[in-house]
C-alpha cells in the first residue's frame, strides 16, 4: 500500500495476498493483539541473515510510503533504523522510520520495535521479532508481531488485516531465498497429533507466541552428598 489514503481501509486490499501456511491472529484483547507467522525455506541461516539486511528486496513496496521498494535500508545494529527515503518532489529529500533495532544475533534473531503503516500514527508499541532456526532443509523462519496501547481502530478489524500484510513480508522473505517449502509428511501428521491433544487446545495467548523462544531452565545437579 502507498500509505497516503484512509487508515484501516489501506491495510485490507493489500492484505489479500497469500501467505504461509502457518500463520494466524494468536491473541487479542481491548488494547493489543499478536500475530505469528512461520515457513521453512530452502537457505542457511547465514543466507537468511544477509536477505533480511537487504528488505528492499523483500519488503513489498505496497507497504511502503513512497511507492518503491528500493527506497527501504536497514541497519542491522542495535539502535539502527529500518527506513525508508522519500525521493525530492520539489520540497527536498524525505524520510520515514518504519522501525528502530532492538536485537540482532546474526543468523538467529532480529527484533524490532515499530508500528507499521497506518498503525504508526496512532499511540501503540509494536515490536516484531524475526527467528531463524537451522533446519536439514535449510532454516525455519517466524515472524512474531505484538502490538498494543491506544489506537482508533476496533483491534477485531484491524488485527486480521494486520496478521495477512506481516504474512505477506514473510512470503516475500521466502521467495527471495527460492520460496517456501511445503511442510513434509511427518510435520504434518506431528501437527495434526498435536493439534488433537487437550494441551494443545489450551495453548494460547503470550505462552504460545513465545514458546520456542524460551530454552527450559537447566535443572540444578542432584546432591550426591546426602
Amino acid at each position: 500500500m502507498t500509505l497516503k489514503t484512509g487508515l484501516l481501509t489501506t491495510l485490507l486490499p493489500a492484505a489479500l495476498c497469500a501467505a504461509p501456511a502457518h500463520a494466524k491472529v494468536i491473541d487479542q484483547g481491548e488494547i493489543g493483539f499478536t500475530v505469528a507467522h512461520t515457513a521453512q525455506v530452502p537457505a542457511t541461516p547465514a543466507d537468511v541473515w544477509k536477505m533480511l539486511r537487504m528488505p528492499q528486496n523483500w519488503w513489498s513496496k505496497d507497504h511502503s510510503w513512497s511507492g518503491d521498494a528500493a527506497n527501504f535500508w536497514l541497519d542491522s545494529q542495535a539502535g539502527g533504523c529500518f527506513c525508508e527515503k522519500l525521493p525530492d518532489t520539489g520540497s527536498g529529500v524525505g524520510s520515514v522510520q518504519h522501525a528502530r533495532i532492538l536485537f540482532a544475533k546474526p543468523n538467529e534473531l532480529l527484533r524490532l520495535s515499530g508500528a507499521f503503516g497506518p498503525l504508526q500514527g496512532e499511540a501503540l508499541d509494536a515490536t516484531l521479532t524475526i527467528q531463524i532456526k537451522e533446519t536439514p532443509t535449510g532454516s525455519a523462519l517466524r515472524f512474531d508481531y505484538v502490538v498494543g496501547g491506544y489506537m482508533r481502530f476496533k483491534v477485531a478489524e484491524i488485527a486480521p488485516a494486520v496478521d495477512k500484510v506481516i504474512g505477506e513480508q514473510l512470503v516475500g522473505l521466502a521467495n527471495a531465498l527460492g520460496g517456501a517449502l511445503p511442510p513434509t509428511r511427518d510435520e504434518k501428521a506431528a501437527e495434526e497429533s498435536a493439534a488433537e491433544t487437550p494441551e494443545a487446545k489450551e495453548e494460547s495467548g503470550l505462552d504460545a507466541a513465545v514458546a520456542d523462544l524460551v530454552e527450559d531452565e537447566a535443572k540444578p545437579a542432584p546432591d550426591e552428598s546426602r
